[in-house]
């Protein structure tokens, strides 16, 4: 009888667990196919990771990172003002559980950025000296570069040295170390990384004035006998002005360098531009009002559909040009987590990613799936 009642006890807790698996935890059957499982013969699929993603804050966001991504870039725990907040005093701790992290999880690092003019320690910016910063800069390289030899994949060496022009922006770089600092910095890199891939990174790249000052530049690297492995786009577009044939000229005219294309900062905004012409300068701001913020409760299924459209054309180029492109890396995983909900005005609402604020795949994300599952164009598709 004991034998018995403890058997009917053991089937009971048995259905129970299961019955409670079933409604905590969707079936893998049920779960949508990953991007990186999708795109896996293509190329790496990125996102970036902020402090809050490091420290695991969102379990769910976590799982939706590691499920559907393969390659990560830190979003700032790996800039100067971060890692080097003082003169002679490094900070690597937050640096090291990004990495760390990313290893755990079998995702390639792209480290993000040695040497930007913006986010830099207080104390580079007041320097007066060029020998000071010049010393800085070599310090930096040397400190950062070696210590993450092994560990990451790869370094946007140089970033967003370009105006809208091709010519070289102003900086405290070229101010006191002249035009030669961007070979400099490429030299130095290889010099104490020497297997780690050499990138410089931009935004607006694909416009023809600035793609050309940074082919410019590519090749003043390569004509001096520095390895640059090569370069990234970022990706920071808008709806409403979606500048794909450049960005196929781009694609193009970039490999024909020699070098690997990456798109390395993806999204695509849904709000009105307050600027007469595209820019990703993190300093640029505009004032806040009610037009710039157009869906504050929530995105039309119209523009929704226009965004997915914009994805699904955008990612067929990429398939299209698969042998030349090495990783596409989405500028964040949620709607929720963009810094495009802060930038240029603050407090808008906006939409540009592949997962809404609820971590549910997008109309967009869906239609990426589409792509390799049914190689038909939707009917909707807009290629322009």
């Amino acid at each position: 009888m004991k034998e018995t009642s403890a058997l009917l006890t053991m089937v009971f807790a048995a259905l129970l667990l299961t019955n409670c698996s079933s409604i905590s935890k969707t079936p893998e059957s049920k779960q949508p196919p990953s991007l990186k499982g999708v795109f896996k013969d293509d190329f790496l699929i990125g996102t970036a990771i902020n402090v809050q993603q490091i420290h695991e804050a969102n379990p769910e966001l976590a799982k939706v990172e590691v499920r559907h991504f393969n390659a990560v870039t830190p979003e700032n725990v790996m800039k100067a003002e971060e890692l080097h907040p003082e003169k002679g005093k490094y900070d690597f701790k937050l640096a090291d559980q990004f990495v760390d992290q990313a290893k755990r999880r079998n995702m390639v690092v792209n480290a993000h950025a040695l040497i930007w003019h913006s986010q830099l320690p207080r104390f580079v910016r007041q320097m007066k000296e060029a020998d000071s910063v010049r010393s800085f800069f070599n310090d930096h390289i040397t400190t950062v570069a070696s210590r993450y030899k092994d560990k990451v994949y790869s370094w946007d060496v140089v970033n967003e040295a370009l105006n809208e022009d091709g010519t070289l922006r102003k900086s405290i770089f070229l101010e006191k170390m002249g035009e030669d600092y961007i070979v400099d910095a490429f030299r130095l890199a290889h010099k104490v990384s020497p297997k780690t891939k050499l990138y410089y990174n931009d935004y607006n790249i694909e416009q023809p004035k600035k793609r050309a000052g940074a082919i410019r530049l590519i090749k003043k690297i390569q004509d001096a006998g520095v390895r640059i492995d090569g370069v990234g786009i970022q990706g920071h577009w808008n709806i409403n002005n979606f500048p794909l044939d450049e960005i196929e000229k781009s694609i193009l005219e970039f490999s024909a360098l020699g070098i690997d294309v990456m798109f390395t900062e993806l999204d695509i905004s849904v709000l009105p531009n307050p600027f007469d012409s595209n820019t990703a300068d993190v300093g640029a701001r505009a004032e806040y009002n009610a037009k710039m913020n157009p869906y504050p409760t929530g995105l039309p299924d119209s523009v929704q559909n226009k965004l997915a459209d914009r994805y699904e054309a955008l990612f067929r180029l990429f398939v299209k040009h698969k042998d030349k492109i090495g990783r596409v890396t989405l500028w964040g995983v949620s709607d929720a987590d963009s810094w495009l909900n802060n930038w240029p005005v603050r407090g808008r609402t906006n939409y540009p990613l592949l997962f809404d604020r609820e971590l549910k795949p997008k109309a967009a994300f869906n239609q990426l799936i589409k792509i390799k599952t049914n190689d038909s164009p939707s009917n909707h598709v807009q290629l322009k």
